[in-house]
């Protein structure tokens, strides 16, 4: 039924449809008027302050209405928690509108090179869906390293604070004051819900929510039991620095040894697939022959070749990725 439509057509009308209605969305967003709330809320923020704004927000725009179906979902949520991670000012449904745009623009310009081959195009649209989520879990990684590493300050910092005779929310506001990003972020985003009336503990829960770490657990742990049973919350917090800074450096050594492993599997993974690009720009016919049938075969051998050596390339990927991961 499809053989009399041009597979560019298809592809035109995809691109053109998914273009205008970003184009409505971002226009009818820009022109929708703010509410007296979120007035307000952008004068508390003109000093760089980040907020977690509520889902009750004004929906007449399109690509709020769209976000708020997609946040309902338990894959949005997913989503939420993962740009929160990697610090994205995106919601779920912009997120998802990004990867159909990758998409479809990797597929359409793999379409093209592969000499107008719809499997190719497929592959391309295929290939470019997941490309914002690499991105995403590498800003995801980046963030939690370099938090991690400022965590040895900021308990100093507290202790110091408390020592002084500060509050444990004063002492908070100091580290978001003193450090510099991503942990001063993280804290003036915790104090700021405590000021707006959010608990404590639901406070540093959000922070662990936002930043998956084992060494901030122990330290929103130890902080949570002391407010429960009392204690010196700084001879505590001291005692963690002293933990935390030695596991920083025995990663940061570990990080070391394992970088040339983890960065030849990556240039091994990568190498076929530009070998491959290579020579189909210098010999294309030869690289045709892995998608025309031999002895009347209803696929291709090619095929089945190019996917056996993609199943062993990604398996060797995630065997030298494992052997670089040392737990601490």
């Amino acid at each position: 039924m499809l053989d009399g439509i041009n597979p560019i057509t298809i592809l035109i009308i995809g691109g053109s449809f998914a273009f205008l209605t970003l184009l409505i969305g971002l226009v009818v967003s820009i022109r929708a008027e703010k509410t007296e709330v979120d007035q307000r809320l952008d004068r508390y923020l003109s000093a760089g302050h980040v907020i977690e704004q509520s889902n009750k927000e004004r929906s007449a725009a399109l690509t709020d209405w769209f976000n708020q179906r997609v946040e309902k979902s338990s894959y949005g949520d997913q989503i939420s928690k993962m740009l929160a991670r990697a610090d994205l000012k995106l919601k779920s449904g912009e997120y998802i509108a990004v990867i159909v745009l990758v998409a479809f623009a990797v597929g359409f310009i793999l379409f093209f090179l592969a000499g107008r081959i719809i499997l190719m195009g497929l592959l391309g649209a295929l290939i470019g869906a997941f490309l914002p989520g690499i991105y995403v879990k590498s800003l995801q990684g980046k963030r939690l390293i370099k938090f991690n590493e400022q965590l040895g300050d900021m308990l100093n910092l507290m202790v110091n604070g408390l020592r002084a005779g500060y509050s444990t929310m004063q002492a908070m506001e100091a580290v978001s004051k003193e450090l510099p990003s991503p942990i001063s972020d993280e804290f003036r985003r915790v104090v700021q819900e405590m000021q707006l009336g959010v608990p404590m503990e639901r406070a540093l829960a959000n922070l662990l929510t936002r930043i998956p770490s084992d060494d901030l657990d122990l330290i929103v742990t130890a902080i949570n039991v002391q407010r429960e049973v009392g204690g010196n919350l700084a001879e505590i917090l001291d005692t963690i620095s002293f933990t935390i800074r030695e596991r920083v450096r025995i990663k940061g050594e570990i990080r070391v040894l394992t970088t040339q492993a983890m960065y030849s599997g990556r240039f091994l993974s990568a190498l076929p697939l530009f070998v491959m690009g290579i020579l189909y720009l210098l010999n294309r016919e030869y690289m045709q022959t892995f998608f025309l049938p031999a002895n009347n075969t209803p696929i291709p051998c090619g095929y089945i070749a190019l996917g056996v050596g993609a199943l062993f390339i990604i398996a060797g990927y995630f065997v030298m990725n494992k052997m670089g991961q040392i737990e601490v």
